[in-house]
């Protein structure tokens, strides 16, 4: 099972297991990650799963959708790395991933 790293913005970490399939927005769900409000529940229509990307894993991952990128034009604290944690699908090849999530979830 890969591993996922989050870490809040006061820099506590959260080192989970993620089930390959489920997305990075599930697994902090599932495992109780806080930080990760998830309003819409992973429809890309929210922005509240919003996660920065640690530099190390930002080009690993596939670019950005159009729906996405629509997502977070309207999102609060947008970085050059930042993702909808919904829209990051979990892979043996992101076991490591680590994200950190903002102080605040929302528009």
């Amino acid at each position: 099972m890969p591993k996922i790293t989050f870490i809040e913005h006061d820099g506590t970490p959260h080192t989970v297991d993620a089930e390959i399939g489920s997305t990075v927005m599930e697994t902090a769900i599932r495992t109780g990650v806080p930080g990760i409000v998830a309003e819409c529940g992973g429809g890309c229509s929210c922005a509240t799963c919003l996660v920065h990307v640690d530099e190390a894993w930002a080009e690993k991952l596939d670019p950005r959708s159009d729906e996405e990128e629509t997502q977070l034009d309207f999102a609060y604290d947008v970085r050059p790395n930042s993702r909808l944690s919904c829209q990051i699908k979990v892979t043996e090849a992101l076991d490591g991933l680590v994200v950190h999530t903002p102080a605040y979830q929302g528009r």
